[in-house]
């Protein structure tokens, strides 16, 4: 008995031949030849009721028969459809980092059945592929801009840029020191933080991110306790610690608790203890409103040197960048 074709598929391919078709019927064993039209082509016999083969080239519809020593198929048809050049419209994100592993969307048109996928000379891995969107994930690459082009049995698009982004650094702050509600302006520089989506300090993202250059932006401290990193993220990856100094300390607010003496002569010149928390850091104490020179001993005392004043009860405060103390009373003397 002769063999029977019943069905071809794929249907159709390009001119160019080359498409995998799958032929299935019965009385396949032994078969001898494969036709598209006039045209034979190399085949493998799967089983006896299943035929793999490449189309050869071709043009318009065409009748696919399978030829075994009992005889010729039946035939059924196989169109060669021309094919369109892909086009690319658009792709995005249009950057990434130079390490590659982001995932990339390509849309445009005729983009199905891409073969490749390349990032300048650097093949890209297809996820998906439909006539209009193509995901890939975008292999490494240097700093530099490349074309990102997709090529079909039809031929190469059009490229698109695509940026490599080196990663950002974080070299320095102003200042390290802030207040654990938050609040404050911090001055962030390093390198590669032109395109900064976000700051974070040990994860607690900043607000009001505002870059200046390249080398520097600003922020808003978000709040926070101990020590943190400062970390900048943009399309070329997150910094990290390993170079600069990226460290910032939230502080709690100094507390007075005592002034020892709590009064002393209007003409000033004495040595007065400041007791209380969080003084570590104290860069200002008042009389009054009045600067007093001081030096920090420890987070529970700074020594402080009265400055003049009218004689009667002014306040003493002490600063440091988490904000002001509380106010304690000191008595200027007549006398």
């Amino acid at each position: 008995m002769a063999p029977v074709v019943t069905s071809v598929s794929a249907a159709q391919g390009a001119p160019a031949g080359g498409t995998s078709v799958i032929i299935t019927g019965s009385g396949f064993t032994g078969a001898t030849q494969v036709r598209f039209g006039a045209n034979g082509t190399n085949f493998v016999i799967a089983s006896d009721t299943l035929i793999t083969a490449k189309t050869p080239a071709g043009t318009g519809t065409v009748q696919v028969t399978v030829t075994a020593p009992t005889g010729a198929s039946n035939a059924l048809t196989y169109t060669y459809v021309a094919a369109s050049v892909p086009s690319l419209s658009s792709l995005g994100p249009a950057s990434g980092p130079t390490s590659g592993g982001n995932t990339v969307t390509l849309n445009g048109t005729s983009l199905s059945g891409a073969t490749s996928v390349m990032f300048g000379a650097n093949p890209a891995t297809i996820l998906t592929d439909t006539g209009t969107q193509i995901t890939v994930v975008a292999p490494a690459g240097p700093p530099s801009s490349v074309g990102v082009t997709v090529t079909t049995v039809a031929g190469t698009s059009n490229p698109l840029p695509y940026f490599y982004l080196a990663a950002p650094t974080v070299s320095d702050l102003s200042s390290h020191l802030g207040p654990a509600t938050g609040g404050n302006t911090v001055t962030v520089f390093g390198s590669n933080l032109t395109l900064t989506s976000a700051v974070t300090f040990g994860g607690s993202p900043a607000t009001n991110i505002h870059v200046i250059s390249d080398n520097q932006l600003t922020v808003t401290a978000p709040a926070g306790l101990g020590t943190v990193v400062v970390t900048v993220t943009t399309p070329g990856g997150t910094s990290s610690a390993a170079t600069g100094n990226p460290y910032y300390t939230f502080l709690a607010a100094p507390v007075l608790t005592s002034l020892t003496p709590s009064r002393g002569s209007h003409l000033g010149g004495e040595a007065v203890v400041l007791g209380g928390s969080n003084l570590t850091y104290t860069d200002a104490v008042t009389f009054g409103g009045v600067p007093a020179s001081f030096a920090a001993i420890s987070d529970a005392q700074v020594v402080a040197t009265s400055p003049g004043g009218a004689p009667g009860t002014v306040n003493v405060v002490a600063h440091t960048p988490a904000g002001n103390s509380n106010a304690l009373p000191y008595v200027y003397d007549p006398s």
